[in-house]
């Protein structure tokens, strides 16, 4: 594999070096931050997530030094809030530090824990997301109930990837206007950290169209722990195997519900790499 050049440090006065990378249209700024002195705080994260005035995400994310791993991973969604997950941006940042070190297997720590990464070959990049979690005080849910038949109308299914899911198996995904929908469920009493919400229906054996709105993003075109909870609510509901090509807006991902956690594996891109500017940092 040819390495790749790392992304240029720059002195403070020279402005913030960053990345524009997406996978399937799941799209990211990421900032490498293993030199250490980048600081991001949520308002910053709110400004740079601008698609007027600022570059425009789905997510932030830092490579910050991984101690024993490879790298850290730090997640902020659009809005600014956290997020201890984010599957595509790992598949991204996986891709270029592959790129980077000529390697092709890679551990990286986030939130949610230590994640392996490796390339899949053709382009692709797959990573391990862990195990779900499925009880209730994991997800978490404001209550115990049953997470795999949420007493939700439409009969929903909870799972954590690091980050809540609300998955809705329905006749028709492009018919369910997600924009309307999703926002209602993601501010859900039952959720009360909110919640990811997906749609989904059966395409074929073992492939699913599904549709996301993300936590904190609002409408996206993909999602990699959104499709990793999908996988897992319909393997558990018996909708399909534990095998299951996903037909996202962006494109596919191939997610397989393994002994060893959650594997997707898919296209990455890295569009540009670019800097912020000192007079729109201070401004």
């Amino acid at each position: 594999m040819r390495a790749m050049t790392r992304m240029p440090e720059q002195s403070p006065a020279a402005g913030l070096p960053f990345m524009k990378m997406h996978g399937l249209g799941n799209d990211f700024v990421v900032i490498d931050a293993r030199a250490g002195a980048v600081t991001v705080t949520p308002a910053l994260a709110m400004r740079l997530a601008d698609r007027h005035k600022g570059v425009g995400f789905d997510q932030l994310a830092l490579i910050e030094a991984g101690g024993n791993a490879d790298a850290h991973l730090v997640f902020l969604n659009s809005d600014g809030s956290s997020s201890a997950a984010c599957g595509n941006a790992t598949r991204c940042i996986a891709r270029y530090l592959m790129q980077e070190t000529g390697r092709d297997h890679l551990t990286l720590t986030t939130k949610h824990g230590a994640l392996q990464a490796v390339d899949a070959g053709a382009g692709l990049t797959s990573v391990n997301m862990g195990q779900p979690e499925l009880d209730w005080v994991q997800i978490p849910l404001a209550r115990a109930v049953d997470t795999l038949h949420l007493p939700i109308a439409g009969d929903p299914v909870a799972t954590s990837m690091g980050n809540p899911h609300c998955t809705f198996f329905v006749d028709d995904a492009e018919a369910v206007d997600i924009g309307r929908f999703g926002p209602s469920i993601e501010h859900h009493p039952l959720y009360p950290q909110r919640t990811n919400v997906q749609v989904a229906s059966l395409l074929g054996e073992n492939h699913l169209r599904m549709r996301v709105w993300e936590r904190g993003a609002g409408l996206t075109l993909a999602s990699g722990s959104s499709s990793c909870a999908t996988a897992v609510a319909a393997a558990r509901r018996g909708i399909t195997g534990r095998s299951v090509r996903i037909d996202l807006d962006g494109g596919t991902l191939q997610v397989d519900w393994r002994e060893d956690g959650v594997w997707m594996t898919g296209p990455t891109a890295h569009v540009f790499t670019g800097n912020l500017t000192r007079e729109w940092l201070d401004d």
